[in-house]
C-alpha cells in the first residue's frame, strides 16, 4: 500500500517535459500525492535550478529539442549526483531504455502508463530504496 506523505514534510520533485500539457497532467498527479512540484520545460534552466538546490527526484522526458533526456541525464550525475531520476517518455525505445538505466535512471516508464506506478516508484526513490 501506498503511503502518502503530508503536505508539510514533503520533498520537491522536479518534472522536465517540452510539452506543458504532460507537465500540467504529471504535476497535477504528483500534487494529488502531497508532493511539491517544480516543472521545468528548459532543460538549461533545470540544471540550474539541481546544481542550486539538489533535489532528491527528478522525472525527466526523453525527447525534448534543446537537450535530450539521456543528456540531461548525463549532466545531472555531475550537477547533483545524489538525484534520482525516473525517465517519463511516450517512445518505449528499447536501446533508449537500456542507455537511461545503464546511466543510473532508476525508473524508465511510458506516460500513457505511468500514473500509479509512478507514484509508487517516486515514493521509493524519495524514501532511498
Amino acid at each position: 500500500m501506498l503511503v502518502l506523505p503530508s503536505k508539510r514534510t514533503s520533498s520537491v520533485v522536479c518534472l522536465l517535459d517540452d510539452d506543458p500539457s504532460v507537465l500540467k497532467s504529471a504535476s497535477r498527479l504528483l500534487d494529488s500525492a502531497g508532493w511539491k512540484v517544480e516543472p521545468f520545460t528548459d532543460p538549461f534552466a533545470f540544471l540550474e535550478y539541481a546544481t542550486n538546490c539538489r533535489p532528491r527526484v527528478a522525472v525527466i522526458d526523453i525527447l525534448m529539442p534543446a537537450m535530450n533526456g539521456l543528456e540531461v541525464q548525463t549532466r545531472l550525475r555531475t550537477a547533483s549526483p545524489l538525484t534520482r531520476v525516473i525517465i517519463l517518455t511516450s517512445k518505449d525505445d528499447p536501446s533508449v531504455r537500456s542507455r537511461a538505466l545503464e546511466g543510473g535512471a532508476f525508473a524508465f516508464f511510458l506516460k500513457a502508463k505511468a500514473n500509479g506506478e509512478l507514484l509508487a516508484t517516486v515514493e521509493s526513490a524519495l524514501n532511498g530504496s
